[in-house]
């Protein structure tokens, strides 16, 4: 079994167990390994993919709340008829989104700084979700690229049970206008026509355009991610955006959390010390 694919399985069960204990409506998905997904309390105030004090924070803000409109792209296919709505993908216990948002909507997190300390971002900082950033192409247009999240100056990839940073043909890299001075293109991961970590690659080069630094965060039972994150890293060319460059794991993100969001990670994720009060606390 595959590093993402035994994570994929750690969080399912975890997460119907914490459905269970908490009496949380829930589906799961089709298939071998089935994946746990939660729809919203028929009164907004509460959904099992998030928790409360998060979740109050994102149905107050129009731009978080909508995030959790993305349609589920197994939506009719892998998961068994919604009631009255369309499943989600942040409705996934498996969501790095759903994750991202748990813990930077958090109320807490964002006026305490050693979240902030620990990423590089300035404390106090509105989270942008998906924001959408300008990677220059060579013929003068743009690739309206989308991060994960935006604080301030640092821009952030987020992933948990994703199998890899996928790949792109080198046709299409290479009409990225700063592609060949940012990257040492011989050394780049990359098969016969294609390179590897597209993902992080364009994130780079976003970062690089807007003179900002990048973080990955991922979980740290994947260290194959983060050995593709190095890979790439050990790539860039200016040093003074490589000294930008950095990641960082959810375990480390809990530590600096507030009890109860730790206690939440914990229970649901596996991330952290075990939980050891009530999950219902706000």
């Amino acid at each position: 079994m595959s590093l993402a694919a035994a994570l994929r399985h750690d969080l399912s069960e975890r997460a119907g167990k914490f459905a269970l204990a908490e009496a949380l409506p829930h589906s799961l998905s089709y298939g071998e390994t089935p994946v746990v997904c939660f729809p919203p309390g028929k009164n907004s105030a509460r959904h099992g993919n998030f928790l409360r004090g998060s979740y109050r924070a994102i149905q107050a803000n129009p731009a978080w709340r909508k995030r959790l409109e993305k349609v589920h792209t197994r939506d009719g296919r892998s998961l068994p008829p919604a009631e009255c709505r369309r499943w989600k993908e942040l409705d996934s216990c498996t969501s790095s989104d759903a994750l991202l948002m748990n813990i930077f909507c958090h109320p807490s997190v964002l006026r305490d700084g050693r979240v902030a300390a620990l990423l590089g971002f300035e404390p106090g900082m509105s989270p942008c979700f998906g924001y959408k950033a300008r990677v220059p192409i060579a013929n003068g247009r743009f690739d309206r690229t989308e991060v994960d999240l935006r604080l301030g100056n640092l821009l952030v990839e987020a992933k948990l049970t994703e199998n890899d940073f996928q790949s792109a043909t080198k046709k299409v890299l290479l009409t990225y206008r700063d592609f060949s001075q940012v990257f040492d293109l011989q050394q780049l991961p990359q098969t016969g026509d294609r390179y590897l970590s597209y993902q992080l690659l364009r994130n780079v080069l976003a970062a690089h355009a807007l003179q900002c630094s990048f973080c990955v965060l991922v979980d740290a039972r994947r260290p194959d991610l983060a050995d593709a994150w190095y890979a790439v890293v050990s790539c860039v060319q200016p040093v003074e955006l490589r000294t930008k460059m950095k990641i960082s794991t959810w375990q480390e993100v809990a530590q600096l959390a507030p009890p109860t969001l730790r206690a939440f990670l914990a229970a649901k994720y596996g991330i952290g010390l075990p939980a050891n009060r009530s999950l219902l606390e706000t």
